[in-house]
């Protein structure tokens, strides 16, 4: 039987080498951690993923999205990306961004707070217009105060990391029910990706996978992703790309829905062509 086609829809290039980080960065990946555009490819080749997402990281890069575009200049087409920017990007900023492969703008809540983003709807607003996705990564219930202005701004949302619910708090906590609450929107999807932030337990995360779960239910595998997060950035303990995907063929057994989150649906969703 031959594998399925699949899609990456988290990861990160660090080339410091040749794109160096900023001075004020938060966070400043080195050794292992770092991964130039090359080495993405030759990890994705290597089991058999035809595409992926680039995240611009706000580690090592903060605003800066120069690497970000080389890699996706670097892929023609094999790439799409998402862009670190400032709320108050214009609209020509975000155009120039789309037509280099950009299809979206990250919202790190987990790393700058919510009051950060508490002024972002203008850019939500320009978002919706240009059909960029607001790509969103809360922690435990930081999304209950953000989902007012994120379900009326008609902007496309994309969570990340099946939304970083507390391991220990239940498929009920607050921040979570909310993340489940806005797939009724039909314009939300979450990346089932990650699975070491929202469980206390090692590989393979057993107490996470009843959020997985829960989202399958909620949103279908017609709005779930799947991500590894490589190069694994600050992870807590060894983190390889295969057992990841071994594991997610555990969590989803039907090859029907494995099909979906793994190809079609990012394809759908981010544009991505039919071969690398």
């Amino acid at each position: 039987m031959p594998s399925h086609p699949k899609i990456d829809c988290h990861v990160h290039v660090f080339d410091p080498a040749r794109f160096p980080y900023a001075a004020d960065a938060w966070y400043q990946p080195s050794g292992g951690e770092t991964g130039t555009a090359a080495n993405l490819g030759q990890v994705l080749d290597a089991h058999g993923v035809q595409h992926a997402l680039i995240v611009g990281p706000n580690s090592g890069y903060g605003l800066d999205n120069r690497c970000l575009l080389d890699a996706l200049a670097q892929g023609a087409g094999r790439y799409k990306g998402v862009a670190v920017v400032r709320d108050d990007a214009s609209r020509a900023e975000l155009q120039d961004l789309q037509a280099a492969g950009v299809v979206g703008v990250a919202f790190n809540v987990a790393l700058l707070g919510v009051d950060f983003y508490q002024g972002a709807g203008p850019l939500l607003e320009r978002l919706r217009e240009l059909g960029l996705w607001a790509q969103v990564q809360v922690q435990v219930d930081e999304l209950v105060a953000l989902k007012p202005m994120l379900q009326d701004s008609g902007a496309r949302l994309l969570f990340d990391h099946c939304g970083r619910p507390d391991p220990a708090a239940g498929v009920g906590q607050a921040g979570f029910a909310a993340l489940l609450a806005l797939a009724g929107t039909g314009r939300a999807c979450v990346k089932l990706s990650g699975l070491t932030k929202c469980s206390a337990r090692p590989y393979p995360y057993p107490d996470a996978w009843p959020y997985v779960q829960a989202l399958v239910d909620a949103y279908t595998p017609q709005a779930l992703v799947w991500a590894s997060d490589w190069p694994f950035l600050r992870a807590p303990a060894r983190i390889d790309y295969g057992p990841l995907l071994t594991l997610f063929e555990q969590l989803l057994p039907d090859a029907e829905a494995r099909q979906a989150v793994w190809w079609d649906t990012p394809r759908r969703l981010f544009g991505f062509g039919p071969s690398a």
